[in-house]
């Protein structure tokens, strides 16, 4: 039996940088210790890049920061900061989304786990 895929709206605080990701309504998130994510308050899980699809024309809107062993490139709206997506280096196949930027009506159980020691 296949996991079943469903499709998952995502975007920004203010709607400009927006996205959709097929992935299943179980999932496991990550929360990782380090000092960036902390402070970000990221909880995410990992989706392979063909399930992932950004919307529209989102170069005027969005930057890229990464800091450290420059594995993990954050990107977000230039304007609200917020991190919606990113691509970390520990999984090279897929990107990396915030649990906070879906529709939490999607989900019918999130696991969340904490990543200590992380290296970033």
């Amino acid at each position: 039996h296949g996991i079943e895929l469903v499709l998952h709206n995502g975007s920004c605080h203010y709607k400009k940088v927006r996205w959709k990701v097929q992935a299943p309504t179980s999932v496991i998130a990550w929360k990782f210790n380090c000092s960036d994510y902390s402070m970000r308050g990221n909880v995410h899980f990992i989706v392979l890049y063909q399930r992932f699809e950004l919307l529209g024309d989102l170069e005027q809107f969005i930057t890229i920061y990464t800091f450290g062993t420059h594995t993990v490139k954050y990107t977000f709206y230039k304007f609200c900061g917020k991190t919606s997506f990113y691509t970390l280096g520990l999984h090279p196949d897929g990107i990396a989304v915030t649990l906070a930027c879906l529709d939490p009506r999607m989900f019918s159980h999130v696991e969340i786990h904490n990543f200590e020691n992380a290296v970033i």
